[in-house]
């Protein structure tokens, strides 16, 4: 059963990849800052491209292509705290010819429990003039659920 504040449309692969809380990460009482849950799923988002086998500084020298952030909807469901061991987690949900939409949740591990759930939408952009163009074909072949 699926308890997700933003449901998944399609049965998709998830990506996963482990992060730690650290000092750094928190406030005074140990309690992960509200924005830096942002940097565990902008990090996890990094390295699943990478295991996708695309290389965004690559991309962006290459073939002219980086992909950015248009529109990101958050939940806060329940706290980290220093010192816990989280995954962040990515899986493809929409996928258009100019833009893709990932969902991604922080869990606390061992024994997974949500903390955060997000709704990320991914715009891809002509590298100079910032603008909106399609992926190309043999990145939607990489990014593409089997």
């Amino acid at each position: 059963m699926n308890h997700s504040r933003f449901p998944i449309l399609h049965s998709r692969p998830v990506f996963a990849w482990p992060c730690r809380v650290y000092w750094e990460d928190t406030d005074a009482g140990g309690v992960v800052y509200h924005a830096r849950y942002l940097h565990f799923l902008e990090r996890a988002r990094s390295e699943w491209f990478r295991a996708s086998g695309i290389g965004q500084q690559r991309l962006r020298e290459q073939e002219g292509i980086v992909f950015v952030v248009h529109r990101m909807e958050l939940a806060f469901d329940a706290p980290a705290r220093l010192d816990d061991l989280l995954s962040a987690t990515v899986a493809i949900e929409d996928l258009r010819s100019a833009s893709f939409t990932v969902r991604q949740q922080l869990l606390r591990e061992p024994e997974p429990k949500a903390l955060v759930e997000a709704k990320v939408r991914i715009a891809c952009l002509d590298a100079q003039k910032l603008r909106p163009r399609p992926i190309p074909n043999h990145l939607l072949q990489e990014i593409t659920p089997a």
